[in-house]
């Protein structure tokens, strides 16, 4: 469905991960973080492990909770400083060029474009200046005494958790979910886009393709990066 097609839609939600940008903006941070020596290699324990688990379906309940305990007493600066220079470095050559031109076009319609993703907003804050979009519903770590506690703040928007979140900002703004466009990559995504009257499968991984071509979505591929 070409751009035209979306014009009446009050609102377009953006999925972050694998849908705006190439890979997982957590995945491009520690990467970074290592090279700054910010994060040791032993800080990752078992995140490798089930990041593997995830890209196969096979979901432990709370693994962001466990990888958040790993980062337990790093500064908030130091976080915030690195994430700006993960942006400069990896992500901002790794966006989608396809998402940013749609955000984009939709801005100058006058349309909003909001993110909604399990990943700290720490990670995010770069990326929402760069794309211009009016900020985030996502994942919130929790500081004390300006460090991390190892723990987030509140619920971490994760599968259902993210549909509560993005469902009660759009009650809170008198937005239908018919009337939304949700983009999304992930099964994981699949009780909110199920919830929204435009669902959109972007580089979708293969239960989600399975599932978007069962229901009748959307399914877009964006391939070239900015970089």
């Amino acid at each position: 469905m070409s751009l035209s097609d979306s014009r009446g839609a009050a609102v377009h939600l953006f999925d972050v991960d694998y849908t705006l940008i190439r890979k997982s903006s957590t995945y491009y941070f520690l990467r970074d973080a290592l090279r700054e020596k910010f994060i040791r290699l032993g800080d990752l324990g078992s995140l490798p492990i089930e990041w593997l688990r995830y890209k196969f379906g096979i979901i432990h309940g709370d693994f962001i909770e466990t990888a958040t305990r790993k980062l337990a007493g790093f500064r908030k600066e130091d976080l915030e400083r690195t994430a700006r220079i993960c942006f400069e470095r990896s992500l901002r050559a790794n966006i989608y060029r396809e998402a940013f031109e749609l955000i984009q076009e939709l801005r100058r319609q006058g349309k909003r474009a909001l993110f909604v993703s399990s990943a700290y907003h720490s990670l995010l804050e770069p990326l929402e200046e760069y794309f211009g979009v009016e900020g985030s519903l996502a994942s919130a770590l929790e500081f004390a005494g300006g460090k991390t506690t190892g723990r987030a703040l509140g619920a971490v928007l994760f599968g259902p958790n993210k549909k509560q979140a993005a469902l009660e900002w759009l009650a809170g703004q008198g937005i239908p979910p018919e009337e939304v466009w949700f983009y999304s990559d992930s099964y994981t995504d699949l009780p909110l886009l199920e919830s929204c009257g435009h669902p959109v499968a972007v580089n979708p991984d293969r239960f989600l393709a399975r599932e978007a071509r069962r229901r009748g979505w959307e399914i877009r591929r964006w391939k070239e990066t900015l970089g």
